[in-house]
């Protein structure tokens, strides 16, 4: 018994180095590996070396410890927006906000991180963007930027596209998502809009009014040439038919009355009055 328990200290110390060092194998692994996930790359900076030259890809990698690191990067597309307050062509102040869709060109990564880091958009994108909205803008006048707004949405794209090329950024779309203009020019656009409505309303009551005038005239006209044939017609065949339009209107007028019960007919002469028992004098 004496001699198993020096034994049974020594398996169980046995026992213990063994799982000491799994253990430091297992850190060792752990730190060896490194995953990079799904729409995302790696550049890896070695003490001795610096910036590798290769981007990494997806899945899990195997790197030195301590004397390599990874850096993980999204290549995924990540929308940016800023303003920016520009000066017009003719001196007018317009506030523009910029949409844009940017990622990393992958194949120069290491070039990125060398000389702009993880937050590479955020350094270079508000730069660039109100750099070319300014210099896009100033060309044009206040209310060109309205008319031909597309124009000018493909020049401020277009100019965007190659100066971030330039860090090494792909923008996928470039759009100007709003624009607005100072108190003053927009109120001085707004009477114009007012003084415009105002000329065609003037200019609608001018062509109305010459429209009933040359109307009264046709009319007048037709109205003459009526009474004209009319005065032919009667010096010709005499006032018959004026006797007769006479006795048809009469007859009208008769039938109207007729209908009314508040009419009542009272015979002419003397026979009425006495109807009525007034006095003659009185009638």
């Amino acid at each position: 018994t004496m001699s198993g328990g020096p034994a049974a200290v020594s398996f169980l110390t046995n026992i213990a180095k063994a799982a000491a060092g799994l253990g430091a194998a297992a850190s060792l692994l752990s730190a060896s590996l490194y995953t990079v996930d799904g729409g995302e790359r790696a550049v890896v900076f070695d003490r001795f070396r610096g910036v590798l030259p290769d981007t990494v890809g997806e899945g899990t990698h195997f790197i030195v410890p301590w004397l390599q690191k990874p850096y993980i990067f999204d290549i995924r597309t990540r929308p940016h927006n800023f303003s920016s307050n520009s000066g017009t062509k003719d001196l007018q102040m317009v506030n523009l906000t910029l949409r844009l869709l940017s990622r990393p060109d992958v194949v120069n990564l290491p070039t990125i991180f060398t000389s702009l880091g993880l937050e590479y958009d955020d350094k270079v994108l508000p730069s660039i963007g109100n750099e070319v909205l300014k210099a896009v803008v100033a060309q044009f006048n206040a209310d060109q930027l309205l008319t031909d707004r597309p124009h000018v949405s493909a020049l401020v794209r277009d100019s965007l596209i190659k100066r971030a090329r330039e860090f090494n950024i792909i923008l996928d779309d470039v759009a100007i998502t709003h624009l607005s203009y100072g108190a003053d020019f927009s109120q001085a656009v707004e009477k114009k809009q007012v003084a415009q409505q105002e000329a065609e309303r003037s200019k609608f009551l001018v062509a109305k009014a010459e429209q009933e005038r040359r109307a009264a005239i046709v009319r007048a006209e037709g109205e003459s040439e009526s009474a004209r044939l009319i005065s032919e017609a009667t010096a010709i065949a005499g006032t018959g038919l004026i006797e007769l339009r006479r006795i048809e209107a009469a007859k009208e007028i008769a039938a109207e009355l007729a209908r009314s019960p508040n009419v009542a007919y009272i015979p002419s002469g003397d026979n009425g009055k006495m109807l009525l028992g007034l006095n003659a004098d009185l009638i």
